[in-house]
């Protein structure tokens, strides 16, 4: 009874953890962060937890050395002074048509 009612007790620590991070996905904070110690603490107690976590943690990995990767770098390198660039012309034409005239009026009081 009593290693039941730690799981449990575990259990809603982490579910509480993992809430706070996914209401920090689209509120200021670091989500993601909180949501994988949420999952450390479920790891503690249960398998599938720790399966996730350790699922996740290969991928991460994987995906940093995917990163370090001459090619990739470059890749990333190229289509993000891509859209540097293009963003840059929207604003350029936005401007040259419009002026610096912001979307909504401001009344002066």
């Amino acid at each position: 009874m009593l290693h039941l009612s730690w799981q449990v007790g575990v259990f809603v620590i982490g579910l509480a953890v993992v809430a706070a991070g996914a209401a920090m996905l689209v509120l200021p904070g670091p989500g993601w962060v909180v949501i994988f110690a949420g999952m450390a603490i479920w790891a503690t107690e249960f398998v599938w937890a720790q399966l996730v976590l350790r699922w996740t943690k290969r991928k991460v990995t994987e995906a940093a050395q995917r990163a370090l990767d001459p090619k990739v770098r470059r890749r990333n390198i190229i289509l993000t002074a891509t859209g540097l660039v293009i963003v840059a012309l929207i604003i350029g034409v936005y401007l040259w048509q419009f002026g610096l005239q912001m979307p909504w009026k401001i009344e002066n009081q």
